[in-house]
């Protein structure tokens, strides 16, 4: 988060510099199935984030030590392509990719059924190919999706959005620019089955008025986009997709 300054994000007519409405989200495609080897698999693409997503498990936990007795252990791997961005990025984990791995896992760990996998482990790998704004969301889209593509039970599938505040106004799904020198941001996980929240962070400042009116965005469009992702499971397995 900037800070706008002199950098101006809307159009004189209120509407944003990529022509969209301040509720309006960026297009979301969802592929199922992508990774045949893996146990569960999927593709999301959101605005220009593209994330990839396997899913191997539920397996056993190894080295023993990490083994919880109830329960299975969520192991998330996030990471970012070197050709994500304009500006190479370093193969390896870093602090910021250790984080969001943390975050995902511990959303995971509040909708996966655990308890039916005692001392087992569902490893979670998420690839972001393109990054544009909101990686952690749409990596967390297409876990979701995979996740139910292995057949893990869950209470509801997680969906990754964000909205934030630019130019004194509250937004719908951040762009790179308005990212970059908005005023805050606000990423959520969202079970829209269940009207749960399973992860919410904040970066700058909202009033609490500002605050509720991104909530409210965010689960809007976390409904829209899980009526595309239970599509793309429909076409998949409905549709006769081997």
């Amino acid at each position: 988060m900037g800070g706008y300054g002199d950098v101006k994000l809307l159009n004189d007519d209120g509407s944003r510099l990529d022509g969209r409405a301040i509720d309006e989200s960026r297009p979301v495609e969802v592929k199922v199935g992508v990774i045949p080897v893996a146990d569960g698999s999927a593709w999301v693409k959101h605005g220009l984030n593209e994330a990839v997503c396997a899913v191997y498990g539920p397996m056993e936990a190894h080295p023993r030590k990490i083994q919880l007795q109830d329960q299975a252990v969520i192991d998330v791997r996030y990471n970012m392509a070197p050709f994500s961005t304009s500006d190479r990025i370093r193969p390896g984990f870093n602090r910021r990719s250790r984080e969001i791995s943390k975050v995902t896992a511990e959303a995971f760990a509040s909708t996966v059924m655990v308890e039916r996998y005692p001392r087992s482990k569902i490893r979670i790998e998420i690839e972001i190919l393109s990054a544009e704004a909101g990686t952690r969301c749409v990596g967390i889209t297409a876990a979701s999706v995979a996740l139910a593509d292995a057949g893990i039970p869950m209470r509801g599938m997680i969906v990754g959005v964000a909205s934030g505040k630019i130019e004194d106004t509250v937004v719908l799904d951040l762009d790179k620019a308005e990212d970059n020198y908005g005023q805050a941001d606000l990423p959520m996980g969202i079970m829209p089955t269940t009207g749960e929240i399973a992860f919410m962070q904040m970066d700058g400042d909202l009033s609490m008025d500002e605050l509720q009116q991104a909530i409210d965005y965010n689960f809007t469009a976390a409904a829209e986009i899980h009526d595309i992702m239970e599509a793309a499971l429909r076409a998949r397995y409905d549709g006769g997709d081997e």
